[in-house]
């Protein structure tokens, strides 16, 4: 197990590589720049200056090498573009634990939901509860979470006046509920779908029947040979949603005004501003490789077949 850590863990660092040259030159090979958008045409001279205050009139190589050994040596993104006199990293620490906390609540909400609406439908196989967990399902996969966020700003906002608008409060606070919500129905509905497959397919193995046969209550049935057997499929499901749900809510956080890192995200990408666009795509990499490594190791625990020598 030890060895396989750290095998995983040196993995990431050409992981890391591949998305940062990817992003580099994607971001330089795009139309425009990031003096392009001021509100109005800066002269020659201005840019001239801008480029080569942020060394963007160096060449590409350069500018390659430079970036890349600032972020090895000394974690140093460099300053904003669009936000004078901030770093990359304090917009980091500012921003990102709100969309951490939102997406943390929106998972919370749809592994509760959604495991209790897969088991339900397992065990209630072919009646009409199964059909509307299946229904709310398909709703959940097939409606865009900003769709499902400006809909309900629209009723439970504008129209009835339950909850504000948008803005941030913390976790506690009103303001959450639709981001929170929005955010969770499509999680909600994959661990839902996963969950009814999964489940069923256990309900079916011998062991159960046996479980069934010696005369156990379908309570201890359910949670101690069907639901634990069927969590495989369902802990990797939730690993992967969650990195997406916390890198997902770019749409969603700007439309309900949550200050978090991925409405800063969408606004640096309109400003072209390199260093955040840099800093962002790799914190978003490395929470995806970082929930599919514990994914991995959460397989020991959940299945004694499982080992990684």
């Amino acid at each position: 197990m030890g060895r396989y850590l750290i095998r995983r863990l040196l993995l990431l660092v050409p992981s890391m590589l591949v998305v940062f040259t990817i992003t580099f030159f994607l971001m330089h090979a795009t139309p425009g720049g990031p003096w392009a958008r001021t509100g109005r045409p800066l002269p020659k001279a201005v840019i001239e200056n801008l480029n080569a205050r942020y060394g963007l009139d160096k060449p590409l190589w350069e500018q390659y090498t430079s970036f890349l050994v600032g972020i090895v040596t000394r974690g140093d993104f460099g300053p904003s573009y669009s936000r004078y006199g901030r770093d990359v990293k304090d917009i980091l620490v500012d921003f990102f634990p709100v969309s951490l906390k939102l997406g943390a609540v929106a998972m919370v909400l749809a592994l509760v939901l959604g495991l209790s609406l897969g088991v339900l439908s397992a065990v209630k196989h072919n009646t009409w509860m199964d059909y509307v967990s299946m229904f709310l399902g398909i709703v959940g996969v097939s409606v865009p979470s900003y769709v499902v966020a400006t809909i309900m700003i629209i009723v439970f906002a504008i129209t009835m006046r339950w909850v504000p608008t948008g803005g941030w409060d913390g976790i506690l606070s009103r303001r959450i509920l639709i981001p929170a919500i929005a955010l969770s129905l499509r999680p909600m509905a994959l661990l839902a779908r996963y969950t009814r497959s999964s489940v069923l397919d256990v309900l079916r193995r011998d062991y159960v029947r046996t479980a069934r046969a010696k005369g156990l209550p379908e309570r201890l049935v359910l949670a101690r040979h069907a639901v634990r057997n069927a969590m495989i499929p369902i802990a990797t499901v939730a690993g992967i949603t969650f990195a997406n749900v916390v890198t997902g809510s770019f749409f969603v956080e700007s439309v309900t005004k949550v200050p978090g890192i991925g409405r800063y995200f969408v606004s640096s990408v309109s400003a072209r501003d390199y260093p955040v666009i840099m800093g962002t795509t790799l914190l978003y990499a490395a929470i995806v490789m970082v929930m599919n490594l514990i994914v991995d190791v959460v397989y020991v625990f959940l299945d004694p077949r499982v080992r990684y020598n």
